[in-house]
């Protein structure tokens, strides 16, 4: 069966061939046979959510007009303000929000459904920890592994169809990578395009909030309605997006440039599967060449070890009074941080204005980079190492640079999903998306979905 999309939903919803309720019951259906055992919610609304898709209905059938995701069920990381649920960071220390995000508050104006909290890291950065009251969340594909973080619980659950999309965030690659490990697409944005008032921070200057979907379109959608400036965020760049239902620019022409960098730290098939990925961009008459990213691995290191230093910045006094209620692997990541003076956090600081710039440089000369999201399948979940999954990664790179970064399926490797990344100059986000478009309009890899058996639960 093909997966719901959030634009082929609301054609239906539109249509009357499909009504919200009956659209919340099927995926709130889907969440109460498989969650218990992937963990991808936290908190779920309920009737919260049933009277919001009743309205949505109501509203329809009065004639009046919906917002552009009227009646679409989403989930929001458990990092993300959100009033009338809880908002804990899957911590002990955290406490509920007042008010909605700005993100969560555009969702909701524009008429989505919200199905609950999901699933994620202690405060974004800490692994599970066993002796606190959280679940671990699970892989769709294969429950004995992970799903990639920290946007854990809104990748599984948009690939186990417990809502068709939602919110993440992204501070050294938590869309991208839960989005590939679990089959599904995620867009980091341009930093600075999408507003991180009410979300708790990683680290202040590579944090990005972002959407997670089925398809590089709805991801298209979803940031067409979150995207904006925000007065409570200096940080945003007052620019919008404006999501358009055809792709903007063809394929052909387009100068775009293989990474060789990440391809030498990934896995043979991983290989294989990126440079198949190219030739349907050559195929589609793209201009593709392959090049290497300048000063990758400092470039890595600008992301982990600078938002290790800010996250200490923000949980210096909280560690100190209340330790033991940190999980021990969030405690040990926290820690990195203190071993950073103030010399070397202002040194990584001017080896990132170099790289920025270095960057800036390259895309004078092509349009678009490919790399793998990830150098091999989801790990397993016993045995987990901080360490080790930071390696795997090839997305930090991008956090530092604020470049847009997309994560699409593109094929399996072993029976697990894995991701091709896309990425543009800042403000290129279209493109980026475009890209991802024609990219799933000629290929498949995102119409599959995990084997949801009984068997396997």
């Amino acid at each position: 069966m093909t997966p719901r999309t959030i634009t082929q939903s609301l054609h239906d919803l539109q249509s009357g061939a499909l009504t919200a309720v009956a659209l919340l019951d099927e995926v709130e259906a889907a969440a109460d046979r498989w969650d218990s055992s992937l963990g991808a919610y936290l908190y779920r609304s309920g009737q919260a959510a049933r009277a919001e898709a009743e309205q949505v209905d109501a509203r329809r059938e009065r004639g009046e007009v919906l917002g552009p995701l009227a009646g679409i069920p989403l989930g929001i990381k458990d990092v993300i303000a959100t009033y009338g649920a809880p908002t804990t960071a899957q911590s002990l220390i955290a406490r509920d929000a007042k008010v909605d995000a700005p993100t969560v508050a555009r969702l909701r104006a524009a008429g989505a459904v919200l199905t609950g909290k999901t699933s994620t890291m202690e405060y974004a950065l800490g692994f599970n920890d066993p002796d606190k009251p959280f679940p671990m969340p699970r892989n769709p594909w294969d429950p004995r592994r992970w799903t990639g973080g920290s946007s854990s619980g809104t990748g599984s659950g948009i690939a186990a169809g417990f809502f068709l999309g939602g919110l993440g965030t992204d501070t050294a690659g938590s869309v991208r990578m839960p989005a590939a490990w679990c089959g599904v697409t995620g867009h980091k944005p341009t930093y600075g395009m999408v507003p991180r008032t009410g979300v708790f921070p990683l680290g202040w200057t590579y944090d990005h909030v972002g959407p997670l979907a089925r398809t590089a379109e709805d991801c298209a959608l979803l940031l067409s309605v979150i995207a904006g400036p925000d007065g409570q965020d200096p940080t945003t760049t007052g620019y919008g997006f404006a999501y358009s239902p055809e792709p903007v620019r063809p394929l052909r022409g387009l100068r775009i440039a293989l990474a060789v960098d990440p391809l030498e730290m990934s896995t043979a098939e991983v290989c294989r599967l990126t440079r198949e990925a190219a030739e349907v961009f050559a195929a589609a008459e793209a201009v593709v060449t392959e090049i290497r990213l300048p000063h990758y691995a400092e470039g890595v290191d600008v992301t982990m070890l600078g938002l290790a230093a800010e996250a200490l910045t923000y949980h210096r006094t909280d560690l100190r009074r209340r330790w033991e209620d940190y999980g021990r692997p969030t405690r040990s990541a926290l820690i990195t941080g203190a071993l950073l003076s103030a010399a070397d956090y202002v040194q990584v600081q001017r080896v990132r204005r170099h790289l920025v710039r270095a960057v800036a440089d390259l895309f004078d000369g092509i349009d678009l980079v490919l790399s793998p999201t990830a150098s091999r399948a989801a790990p397993l979940v016993d045995g987990l190492d901080f360490d080790e999954v930071v390696a795997m990664l090839q997305t930090a790179y991008w956090n530092a640079t604020g470049n847009p970064a997309l994560s699409v399926p593109m094929g399996l490797t072993d029976g697990m999903p894995v991701g091709l990344q896309i990425v543009g100059r800042p403000h290129a986000d279209q493109l980026v998306l475009d890209a991802g478009r024609h990219f799933q309009d000629l290929t498949d890899h995102h119409l599959r979905t995990p084997d949801l058996t009984e068997d396997e639960r």
